[in-house]
């Protein structure tokens, strides 16, 4: 949805800032790994409950994530390998960012807090896998309410403004409801 005009809008901002990490000798793989693990370390920021700076660092942080993907475009290092890498580093930190919201709210016992967590990531990895299924029954499904990129942003909006209530609210039943949309349109390419 929003994540194809960002897509669009972020490539030429993410060029120079590839070229530069180029000119450094990173590879693209390397910016995925270091992404991931700066990801991680936002996950302990989260489960000791500073959300706002959680916040800010993730938004820090995604940039790498749009960067590797360009820079391997910019320097003919787009592989198969890379793109595993990528897809699955980016469920693992994903999953990351929620267990240290699950860690801080466990740890004050909120457990409504821990229900809706919980079904944001099933949520979150059942939008990733429809995907990723439906690619490997030869079916293209990019479409869908929510992406990755407009989960983070309402994650991100959530932490840094502290309504992370209000964004487990929308994100929960929202990539459900992405999810079953994708199953549909499957049903109806795959048939």
């Amino acid at each position: 949805m929003f994540s194809d005009i960002a897509r669009k809008w972020s490539r030429q901002l993410l060029r120079p800032i590839a070229r530069f990490f180029w000119r450094l000798g990173v590879t693209p793989n390397a910016l995925t790994i270091g992404g991931f693990l700066l990801v991680a370390g936002v996950s302990v920021v989260l489960a000791r409950g500073y959300f706002r700076i959680g916040g800010i660092l993730l938004l820090l942080t995604v940039w790498l994530d749009a960067v590797d993907g360009a820079l391997a475009r910019e320097t003919g290092q787009v592989t198969r390998l890379g793109s595993f890498l990528d897809s699955t580093l980016d469920r693992y930190a994903e999953g990351l960012l929620y267990f240290g919201l699950l860690v801080y709210y466990t740890q004050h016992r909120a457990e409504y807090m821990i229900y809706l967590i919980y079904l944001t990531i099933l949520g979150s990895l059942l939008v990733s896998y429809t995907r990723a299924k439906a690619e490997s029954i030869g079916v293209q499904v990019t479409e869908g309410l929510l992406t990755r990129f407009e989960r983070l942003v309402i994650l991100i909006l959530g932490l840094i403004f502290l309504h992370i209530e209000a964004a487990l609210w929308i994100l929960a039943p929202l990539t459900h409801i992405t999810a079953i949309q994708r199953i549909l349109i499957v049903w109806k390419r795959a048939t």
